[in-house]
């Protein structure tokens, strides 16, 4: 049996006592747990209900804030009407835009350059080197099927054949333009 605890005042101080005695007097000095079922059972609806009153304050807040919601990105430093100006990707402003933007890069890793005592790089010759088509030798290898087979058409047709060569480099400058 578990010994119960109470206060008992003693001259102006409080002093805590062990209470004597049976298990139903323990119960009987001990405070009474009340059980809430009420409650219990109306947590439920309560939670649907701020739920749902949620959901409807957000759906109405989201029609009454549509305006905002298309303004949304439009300010001085962003203007949609700067979005649309983007050209192509395969336009020809769009190269030139590349092109530029390929100068000033050299142009910058030439300062760098300079500053270590390196000599500069002749930057349209570094643009024409990486501008230029990565051509890996499978890919030559199906230019030149293509020029084989448009070799062999020509002679059916009583033309005359190509250089294979020379239309290899023909066909690869082509690409080059894409």
């Amino acid at each position: 049996m578990e010994p119960a605890f109470g206060t008992t005042r003693v001259g102006g101080t409080r002093r805590h006592t062990r209470l004597g005695g049976t298990r139903s007097a323990q119960l009987a000095c001990a405070p009474r747990v009340r059980h809430n079922s009420f409650v219990q059972h109306a947590f439920g609806t309560v939670l649907w209900v701020v739920c749902g009153a949620s959901a409807l304050a957000a759906v109405i807040a989201l029609f009454v804030g549509r305006k905002v919601w298309d303004e949304y990105g439009k300010s001085r430093l962003v203007l949609d009407s700067d979005a649309g100006h983007e050209e192509a990707a395969g336009s020809p402003a769009a190269g030139r835009e590349r092109d530029v933007e390929i100068r000033e890069l050299i142009e910058a890793r030439n300062a760098l350059r300079r500053r270590r005592g390196e000599p500069a790089l002749d930057p349209e010759l570094e643009l024409a080197r990486l501008t230029a088509p990565q051509i890996d030798a499978s890919l030559r290898e199906e230019i030149r099927d293509l020029v084989i087979a448009r070799n062999h058409r020509r002679v059916r047709a009583g033309k005359e054949p190509l250089d294979i060569e020379a239309e290899i480099r023909r066909e690869i400058e082509s690409l080059s333009e894409l």
